[in-house]
């Protein structure tokens, strides 16, 4: 079973060789659009809005994707 992810839990991925820390805002589970791109969200296949902690920009990512961040 996929991991889930609460609404202002920190977590991380990786873009572009890079890694990237941000806070879940919440889990989509319809179509929608988030910057400006499609996100094909659905309740079998659901996406995560997370708000980038650099930039403050969102991403909207699939559960495999991400990573918790451990407080150290």
């Amino acid at each position: 079973m996929a991991e889930r992810f609460r609404k202002g839990e920190r977590v991380e991925w990786s873009f572009r060789g890079h890694r990237v820390v941000g806070v879940v805002v919440r889990r989509l589970v319809e179509p929608t659009t988030v910057g400006g791109r499609p996100v094909r969200a659905s309740r079998e296949d659901p996406r995560y809005l997370v708000r980038v902690d650099r930039s403050g920009k969102e991403a909207a990512h699939r559960g495999p994707a991400l990573r918790r961040v451990r407080n150290a």
